[in-house]
């Protein structure tokens, strides 16, 4: 019996941001901003305006890769929770869902936990799986150590 390599990945970030939970929700609800601080944000376009929370949404967002790649899709924002919760599906070049999750730590720092739940859309990330999974987890990692480290930069100097 032959064993298929999976194709799907659950990957878990935690960033610490030593800014109020208002602050870091600002700025990840405000995804065309994103290029100004996440270094490995190349392009995001509005694809569809949601509601006054940003429910219904619909982004395309191009990344950039530590790796010599880019990858491109779509986050529909399918769930809103203020301050709290904010998930979306993929579609595109990656296939799944994001969930952030804020919580306060005390009054000036937020504690945010990012689950990443994708399956993967080009044929030949689909067919490298076997070799390139570890190579995979690593360049998410680094985006988003890279984004945490934004994210930190924004938010004490506006930039």
């Amino acid at each position: 019996m032959s064993q298929v390599a999976p194709t799907s990945f659950d990957l878990t970030s935690h960033w610490r941001i030593p800014a109020s939970t208002e602050q870091v929700w600002q700025a990840l609800t405000h995804p065309l901003a994103w290029p100004d601080w996440w270094p490995y944000v190349r392009e995001v376009r509005l694809q569809h305006e949601g509601d006054k929370d940003g429910l219904g949404s619909i982004h395309f967002i191009r990344w950039a890769t530590r790796l010599p790649y880019e990858i491109a899709f779509e986050v529909e924002t399918v769930e809103v929770k203020p301050r709290k919760k904010l998930r979306g599906l993929a579609r595109g070049e990656l296939e799944g869902q994001g969930t952030w999750l804020l919580e306060a730590e005390g009054k000036a720092a937020t504690h945010v936990t990012y689950l990443w739940q994708v399956n993967l859309g080009k044929a030949w990330m689909r067919l490298g799986v076997p070799l390139l999974a570890p190579v995979f987890r690593w360049n998410h990692n680094a985006l988003m150590a890279a984004g945490e480290a934004g994210l930190i930069r924004h938010l004490a100097t506006g930039t």
